[in-house]
């Protein structure tokens, strides 16, 4: 199962107000592990950095003058997504975002079914509680730190660590799953457990064999513990 964490900044809150992304930042999972693979981005939204935005993320609009269009980094985007489920959090931003702009670059847009909200999880999980990024990173013991101010791919990095809490621990399903290959590439193969090459020592004494062959025998021939031995 591959996974997508994303994060974008913006230069407000609505693209129908002609509001534009100016960050990317994705981190990729493989069955809730870590890859090292990482998607960074910034982007010219052709239009003024308004100040309440700046003063949230601290991009501004020098900064961003020399940068890629969205149209001319799309491509590289949904290579790098590809089929992958998204991990968001307060998912219906970011993906009214995204498609508004994979819209205007004239590219297929991204079905809001692929994303799994990280803000609901944490609200269903947590009723009455905060279920901002940084209330969780307090919860479960997350360092942020370094978090100044917002940043898409810090942010995602972060939401990765959250969102592996949220669902159980770093290993929910004990698969003890590791890394794929670098081209990161599904082959539809299931993880399951194989027998081992050699069995495992006994740790039992012969005195602690001796004495629980003892306790059976007590029991009596009715004893449920016989009908295991």
């Amino acid at each position: 199962m591959r996974e997508i964490v994303l994060d974008t900044e913006t230069t407000g809150f609505e693209p129908s107000e002609g509001h534009r992304i100016v960050e990317i930042g994705a981190v990729e999972l493989w069955q809730h592990v870590p890859t090292g693979r990482t998607y960074h981005q910034y982007i010219n939204p052709e239009r003024d950095m308004p100040n309440e935005a700046f003063e949230v993320h601290g991009l501004g609009n020098d900064f961003l003058r020399d940068k890629p269009i969205f149209a001319d980094i799309a491509d590289a985007f949904l290579d790098f997504v590809a089929d992958g489920t998204f991990v968001i959090h307060n998912a219906a931003f970011d993906m009214k975002f995204l498609n508004a702009e994979l819209s205007w670059a004239k590219k297929p847009t991204l079905p809001d079914s692929r994303a799994l909200d990280t803000l609901a999880i944490a609200r269903r999980k947590f009723p009455g509680s905060p279920a901002s990024l940084d209330a969780l990173c307090r919860r479960f013991g997350v360092d942020n730190s370094t978090r100044e101010k917002h940043g898409a791919l810090l942010d995602s990095e972060i939401l990765a660590e959250v969102y592996l809490e949220l669902i159980g621990g770093r290993q929910p399903d004990f698969a003890l799953s590791t890394q794929p290959a670098a081209s990161s590439v599904d082959t539809g193969e299931t993880w399951r457990a194989y027998p081992r090459p050699a069995p495992l020592p006994g740790r039992l004494s012969e005195e602690e064999a001796a004495a629980h062959e003892d306790f059976v025998k007590e029991l009596g021939e009715a004893a449920l513990w016989a009908r295991f031995t």
